[in-house]
């Protein structure tokens, strides 16, 4: 049934209250149908009881009863228009039936030898007929013509893989004889299988992608956590800087102040004893002027001895003066006080940052697959030194056998981790880490270039950092134990004297590609000299 025609069939069964198809239909005696429960609603709402329609008045409520000849055939209309709705025309992208007159119906197969599509009517003799049982049907496609070949009128049944192309049963007999040639399905086959296994692949992609999102917004939660601590440190290092600072600017203007007032005092006393000597030479300048002008000769000649002969009780005054520059080394000293608190407050920081770094302890195993033949592993994996002659060992691809080298059993590509190295009563090691790609069997200078990021000890007391180019380390203590830290996101590694709670070395904007190892070099004994072996330890967290 065509959309007009249902729509003009739909007009003559609506109800003029509700505007929808009956429900119940009921007729008045006038001859007009509505819904049973529209009709006496409205009866109900109003005072005088008339056809909603043409206004006939009924003098008293008439008892409805349901048309049940009406209701049947609005029931039949709704099922016919229910069925109309399902028999629609194919949505955009359903493959059209080619038979259907009029309103295509949406296919439900297609068939490779008809090259026709079916809906579910038209495709009954398809699964009814012999003669048509044995034709391929498929899910609908669209453009069936594309499956035949243009030069054979023939479907493409078969694969070419030497070309890569699709062909018929004629090509593979003509120009594709001498070609590897194979049923579609089973290239389909494998091509299914092929993608099965790219999208594993694909998956595995995504499922590192998504652990690498992971890794970086938990490296993010971790860098703001230790900007927030960092943050902390600063300021208490500065408050107590500052408070310092207060101390001792108070503490100086005291010192100051008490200085300026012994130094007055100093001046009251000088300025006293010079006016008491200035007035005593004015009295003895009075008699001198007095006597010179006296006519009184024997006077003169008596009182001249005890004025003249006789110098004045003064004092000398030539090396006696108030310094003014009694604080010039007490600002000094203060500053250097200073200097000294500050000092001491940023050597707290490497012990605090110690402290922090060393949540990140891992245990470290070595890996005896890796180690030098001359190369002693203890059974726990714990401690390493040097042999004397080289074992019997297999020469597996991931062992050293140029260098006395040895790493830990296992590799990090992410986040952090920290682990120490007791090294007391060795004269030479070398500690770090290295790239997995590291030459196991070829020549390998100690650099980051290498795939080596070290802190080696030399002759007992030589000190270097291996960067490029090599960093002579001047250390206060020398170190018993030592930390190695790395973030493998911010491209650090860095070294720590354990017991002295300080800052060895740090590599710093390094580009890690490959999983790091735990790296080892305990040297050669030197006659028993180091013989010492590198011990692993355990972590200990509130040192």
């Amino acid at each position: 049934m065509s959309s007009s025609s249902i729509l003009q069939s739909e007009e003559q069964f609506l109800c003029s209250i509700c505007l929808d198809v009956f429900t119940e239909p009921v007729t008045t005696s006038c001859g007009h149908n509505f819904c049973i429960a529209c009709i006496t609603k409205y009866w109900d709402s109003k005072d005088l009881c008339q056809c909603p329609l043409c206004k006939e008045k009924f003098y008293r409520q008439p008892e409805l009863r349901v048309n049940t000849t009406l209701r049947e055939v609005v029931e039949n209309f709704k099922k016919m228009r229910d069925r109309g709705k399902d028999e629609s025309p194919p949505k955009p992208g359903k493959v059209p039936c080619d038979v259907c007159t009029g309103t295509k119906l949406s296919a439900m197969k297609s068939c490779l030898v008809c090259l026709a599509s079916y809906c579910e009517t038209h495709l009954e003799p398809h699964q009814i007929a012999p003669a048509f049982k044995r034709h391929k049907l498929i899910d609908p496609v669209e453009n069936l013509e594309d499956r035949i070949c243009k030069k054979h009128d023939r479907l493409l049944e078969m694969f070419c893989r030497t070309d890569q192309t699709c062909v018929c049963q004629f090509c593979t007999e003509a120009e594709h004889k001498t070609h590897d040639t194979v049923p579609i399905e089973e290239e389909c086959r494998e091509r299914k299988a092929q993608l099965g296994k790219t999208e594993a692949e694909v998956q595995q992609i995504i499922q590192e992608r998504m652990q690498k999102v992971k890794d970086i917004k938990l490296s993010v939660d971790l860098s703001k956590r230790d900007a927030e601590r960092e943050i902390a440190d600063s300021v208490q290092v500065f408050t107590t800087l500052v408070r310092s600072i207060e101390k001792s600017q108070a503490e100086l203007i005291e010192v100051i102040e008490e200085k300026q007032k012994a130094v007055e005092r100093q001046a009251e006393g000088i300025i006293k004893d010079l006016e008491q000597e200035i007035t005593e030479l004015k009295r003895r300048s009075t008699d001198l002027k007095q006597l010179s002008h006296t006519e009184d000769h024997l006077q003169l000649l008596q009182n001249y001895p005890l004025l003249v002969c006789t110098p004045p009780h003064t004092k000398d005054w030539s090396e006696i003066n108030v310094h003014s520059d009694l604080c010039v080394g007490t600002v000094r000293k203060a500053v250097s006080q200073l200097e000294e608190t500050l000092n001491k407050e940023m050597e707290k920081l490497p012990e605090v940052k110690l402290k922090r770094i060393q949540q990140y302890a891992v245990d470290v195993t070595l890996d005896p697959d890796t180690a030098h033949p001359k190369l002693i592993l203890s059974e726990d994996g714990k401690q390493v030194r040097c042999g004397d002659t080289p074992q019997n060992l297999p020469d597996n691809p991931k062992r050293f056998n140029k260098y006395l080298f040895v790493l830990g059993q296992d590799g990090f590509s992410s986040g952090r981790f920290y682990y120490e190295v007791t090294v007391n009563g060795k004269t030479r090691w070398t500690l770090g880490v290295a790239r997995e790609s590291i030459d196991r069997k070829g020549s390998v200078s100690p650099s980051p270039e290498y795939g080596l990021w070290t802190v080696v000890l030399m002759d007992g007391n030589q000190y270097t950092a291996c960067a490029s180019p090599q960093v002579i380390l001047s250390l206060r203590e020398k170190p018993k134990k030592v930390g190695v830290f790395v973030d493998y996101e911010e491209g650090q590694v860095s070294f720590y004297n354990v017991e002295a709670r300080s800052h060895i070395y740090s590599f710093t904007g390094c580009t890690f590609k490959d999983k790091l190892f735990p790296f080892f070099i305990p040297s050669n004994n030197d006659d028993g000299k180091n013989s010492a072996p590198l011990i692993i330890s355990p972590v200990n967290h509130t040192g």
